[in-house]
């Protein structure tokens, strides 16, 4: 009877009342399933092995029971409960003892955004009638800034657009805002992708598909499984990286709505369903009665340059954006403008000071290989900081091939590397096995206030003018910093304090390669 009624809890207005559910985890995400089940009239065990106590004294306000439990111990509460329904945050492993648990007992394992695109209808748009359209975004590297972008250029054709799931606002607490929205941008990770089998979006993207989060998904093709799983009942629009082949596989391979198409998006000159680049100039060729032989401008690299947006992997996010949003009836005029105020989030290819001819750049949110080999293609000259928590991803394909890169001169792009991180033995082991003539810097302090001024102060010292000193480490920060922020704001408060306090010399931003 269980399983009949869950198949049937399709609405907000469908009857959740009385329904048992666990809800595993007390962060933003677990917080935002309780209190949206409570409300909902639903029995609500929350099981998490710590809590804030913001969120601790919440939960019994809400009308949930907390249970703090070490991790892999199944409580006793927990089996009392007898959950008909267990909502997983996003941090549980596929087997984590607690999901091995439900499934053992078959009760159905769902995630927020499962949860989410079920309740979707508790606000509808009054013109329409429908509740907000979903556009999903996800991928390895670019997810938030191209959500950010894409929310942007919906915001300014008059949409009410929220940005929301991984970005920082959870999903459910956008589908509960009483004034509504016309259209949710999604930033979807793989972790949610994973229990999410409902969601049927407007428009999807897979930016881009390498190596990250193995020690989660347990493999490479079960990561990228997880990402593909976004296509899935795609009414309108796949949007796809015609440079990344495999992202171009997930959609041949997803059954999609009828009559959803198929967006490619590129640096090079577009297809007639795709978005690129000709002479410099973005265009679309995709949504355009005379797509075969005609396309429209959106803007130009050296547009985007300006606005800090030329780096070829940020151009590449305009481009998916524009095509997410241009297949939402966007006016090009609208994604022009949305693109004339919009700025990089901090911690991406954020400029911290230019001094004696040498830039200082934090990409802090280069958290893993491949956004890290994007941002250090970005520079011709790079003193590179690398190193934290690798989360189970080889980190020998990015040294490698990053090692043998060459700038616009023809010279070595890496000059010198500074490794942060507690377990530093595998980056440093494949820079000496590649690069074994390369300058290697090590930061050996334990304590987390010491390490960014140390590797500031190595950095400096291998840094000749031209070069920029990038803070790209390829990995997740936890092991020596609360989060990439943190790491971040701590390279560039150790930036300035090294220069002086000051902007230096003021010296422009190297202007990345020309994306065409």
């Amino acid at each position: 009877m269980t399983a009949e009624r869950l198949e049937g809890l399709t609405s907000w207005h469908a009857d959740w009342s009385g329904l048992r559910v666990a809800v595993l985890g007390l962060g933003m995400t677990g917080f935002s399933v309780a209190d949206t089940l409570t409300e909902l009239g639903s029995s609500v065990l929350v099981v998490a092995a710590k809590a804030s106590k913001e969120y601790s004294d919440l939960v019994p306000v809400i009308g949930a029971r907390l249970e703090l439990a070490p991790s892999g111990e199944i409580p006793d509460a927990l089996v009392e409960h007898d959950p008909e329904l267990v909502v997983a945050s996003p941090g549980y492993h596929p087997d984590d003892a607690l999901i091995a648990w439900a499934e053992s007992r078959g009760i159905p394992v769902w995630g927020d955004v499962e949860l989410a695109w079920r309740l979707r209808d508790k606000v509808v748009n009054p013109q329409t009638g429908r509740p907000a359209d979903w556009i999903a975004v996800t991928g390895t590297n670019g997810k938030t800034t191209t959500v950010q972008l894409t929310a942007s250029m919906l915001l300014a054709a008059g949409h009410r657009v929220a940005p929301c799931g991984n970005i920082g606002i959870p999903v459910l607490d956008a589908i509960r805002d009483p004034e509504g929205f016309d259209v949710l941008v999604v930033e979807l990770s793989s972790y949610q992708l994973h229990s999410t089998s409902s969601m049927s979006p407007w428009a999807s993207v897979v930016l881009n598909v390498a190596d990250d989060h193995l020690d989660w998904h347990g493999s490479f093709e079960a990561y990228a499984a997880a990402k593909a799983r976004v296509y899935t009942a795609t009414q309108v629009a796949c949007v796809y990286n015609k440079s990344d082949e495999l992202t171009m596989r997930m959609v041949e391979e997803a059954e999609v709505v009828d009559g959803a198409r198929a967006i490619g998006f590129g640096l090079g000159v577009p297809g007639p369903s795709d978005f690129g680049i000709v002479d410099g100039i973005l265009c679309d060729r995709a949504f355009l009665e005379e797509r075969r032989d005609s396309a429209l401008e959106i803007a130009t690299v050296e547009e985007l340059a300006l606005r800090g947006l030329g780096a070829p992997h940020t151009v590449a996010d305009v481009l998916a954006a524009a095509a997410l949003a241009r297949s939402y009836g966007i006016s090009v005029e609208a994604v022009r403008a949305a693109l004339a105020g919009f700025s990089l989030d901090r911690h991406r290819i954020e400029h911290v000071v230019s001094a004696g001819g040498v830039t200082w750049v934090d990409d802090s949110k280069a958290t893993n290989p491949h956004a890290a080999a994007a941002s250090i293609k970005a520079y011709p000259s790079v003193v590179w900081v690398v190193g934290g928590l690798l989360k189970g991803v080889d980190i020998d394909p990015l040294v490698a091939s990053s090692v043998a890169s060459s700038g616009p001169d023809g010279t070595a792009r890496v000059r010198a590397v500074v490794v942060i991180g507690v377990d530093r033995s595998e980056v440093l082991a494949s820079i000496r096995r590649h690069a074994p003539e390369l300058p290697l810097f090590e930061v050996d302090h334990e304590e987390t206030e010491d390490v960014m001024t140390a590797a500031v102060a190595l950095a400096a010292g291998a840094a000749l003018p031209g070069d920029v000193v990038l803070l790209a480490p390829a990995a997740a920060s936890m092991d020596q910093f609360a989060d990439y922020a943190d790491r971040g704001d701590r390279f560039a408060e150790a930036v300035r304090k090294h220069v002086g306090g000051t902007d230096g010399d003021h010296d422009a931003l190297p202007e990345p390669p020309a994306a065409h």
